[in-house]
């Protein structure tokens, strides 16, 4: 099941089920998406809400970013591809990317909150201080407040790879800015995802029309397992609301290419849909 936010001519804010072509709206009896994934069967839940209304066709609404309250965390160098670009980045730190990728404790870092988060179609932003700025394309996992692993959503870690390369202590302000980061286009709960290593992650850069960068990797080269990234977040803290932790990417552009205002990005990963976002800059 996919679960989605969206906005229409006749709802302000309304939350849904999507069956492709349409939208079923929810009635809700609480506040908002974040409160349906703390039931213990979201989907039987999702079910009992639907509206007698009839369906809306996904084209003609406006989906928003999956996200209430939440927190959103990022985990870094999950990926050996991760790892050999940060340890380009940054000669001088080099030896610890090698060794946080084969530590038990993973990188993890706070990424955003949710008025930082851009949803399907909104712009993502790069710094007016950086000239190497690339999209990182992640599964991230949706985590209710009982740390429970519930679905997973499309994930944009914008980053500043100049700033970090500068100096590693720089990496929250490569990292944290507005519009830095984007989740959509839904969330799909954990029983409707294929199994991980038949799950691709592809990254398209679009540039006044062609195509400017495209990669792809597979969750089977990640080295991380999610239940120990969950269990090393939520060491000594809380989430009231739950959290969306990116998972790391697996798909660096080469050296040489950095985004630019006006370009498409577009992150499709398998079981849950295609993420796009503009981009803007200062």
């Amino acid at each position: 099941m996919r679960l989605v936010k969206f906005s229409s001519a006749t709802l302000p804010q309304a939350v849904g089920v999507l069956e492709e072509p349409h939208i079923f709206p929810l009635d809700l009896p609480f506040q908002g998406l974040s409160d349906l994934l703390e039931d213990d069967d979201p989907a039987s839940a999702a079910q009992a809400m639907r509206s007698k209304a009839a369906p809306l066709p996904a084209a003609e609404v406006r989906l928003r970013a999956p996200i209430d309250r939440q927190e959103v965390w990022a985990a870094g160098v999950t990926y050996i591809r991760s790892r050999k670009a940060r340890m380009d980045e940054s000669a001088g730190a080099s030896m610890f990317y090698d060794k946080v990728y084969e530590a038990p404790r993973p990188e993890l870092f706070f990424k955003a909150t949710p008025r930082r988060v851009s949803g399907p179609s909104e712009p993502v932003r790069i710094r007016r201080d950086t000239k190497w700025s690339v999209p990182e394309p992640e599964l991230t996992l949706v985590v209710n407040s009982k740390l429970r692993l519930v679905g997973f959503t499309v994930g944009n870690d914008m980053s500043a790879r100049d700033i970090e390369g500068e100096n590693p202590l720089y990496l929250p302000q490569a990292k944290v800015y507005d519009g830095c980061a984007a989740l959509g286009p839904c969330i799909t709960l954990a029983a409707g995802m294929p199994p991980r290593e038949q799950t691709t992650i592809r990254l398209v850069i679009r540039r006044a029309g062609d195509v400017a960068f495209e990669g792809s990797t597979d969750l089977g080269k990640m080295a991380r397992k999610f239940e120990d990234l969950i269990g090393w977040v939520a060491r000594d803290q809380h989430f009231p609301d739950g959290l969306f932790l990116m998972t790391g990417t697996g798909i660096v552009p080469p050296d040489d290419f950095s985004l630019a205002a006006g370009d498409i990005v577009e992150i499709t990963i398998d079981g849950i849909g295609t993420l796009t976002n503009p981009v803007v800059q200062g």
